[in-house]
């Protein structure tokens, strides 16, 4: 059974949005101030990575880190060259 989940976070004054739809191919997608920058299909319940730019001058390269299971999804924004990541919070909609 599909289902979607929805992951927000504010960075640098950019709104990041990811989406991730579980079932038998995981689906994950980014949206950066609501327009659609990066979507990758995840294997099983692995954890997979979408790059995507900020649109800053110049642009700021951020990774999204999502991890559609086992249990309820995960997602980071690694955006430290240390690839120290930030929790993003869960939206219920």
């Amino acid at each position: 059974m599909r289902r979607r989940h929805h992951f927000h976070i504010d960075h640098r004054g950019h709104s990041v949005s990811v989406t991730v739809q579980t079932g038998h191919k995981p689906v994950v997608e980014v949206l950066v101030d609501g327009k659609e920058t990066g979507h990758a299909t995840a294997r099983d319940d692995r954890p997979v990575t979408v790059e995507v730019e900020l649109p800053t001058d110049p642009p700021t390269p951020v990774t999204v880190r999502a991890t559609p299971g086992p249990g309820v999804p995960r997602c980071l924004l690694l955006a430290t060259p240390d690839g120290e990541g930030q929790v993003m919070a869960p939206r219920p909609y």
